[in-house]
């Protein structure tokens, strides 16, 4: 089963929902027309969710999913903490990718898929 053609009940867990949203913000991306060249990237710092090319930029994009805003939107839970870790994990990357010639960027991509109703996609380019 692809990452975007999960069931309902799979897109109804945590980890089930955050998958599903990855999948979606990296359609997002390409329709977009940035390319994706990883996802998922890990090291032993943590994990960066999508690392994609828009132009001459290096983007790597933090994905947030939720149902409701109840514990608060998807971009509060990109804090000062978490994207501080973000620009580590970006400045790994990149040691690791010294061919890739690219300015960088952080992104966040934040997701409200509710039970019923549309889903809202809010891309934020050039996190501070």
């Amino acid at each position: 089963m692809s990452r975007t053609n999960m069931s309902e009940a799979q897109a109804h867990s945590s980890a089930g929902l955050g998958r599903w949203g990855e999948a979606y913000a990296a359609n997002f991306l390409e329709q977009q027309g940035m390319r994706i060249i990883e996802r998922n990237w890990r090291c032993d710092l943590g994990e960066l969710d999508i690392v994609a090319v828009d132009r001459s930029h290096v983007v790597f994009v933090e994905v947030k999913t939720r149902r409701d805003h109840s514990r608060g939107t998807p971009m509060e839970a990109i804090t000062s903490v978490k994207l501080q870790l973000l620009r580590r994990l970006a400045g790994r990357w990149l040691g690791e990718h010294a061919d890739a010639g690219l300015r960088s960027r952080i992104d966040a991509i934040a997701i409200t898929r509710p039970r019923s109703g549309p889903t809202v996609v809010q891309h934020v380019r050039g996190l501070e």
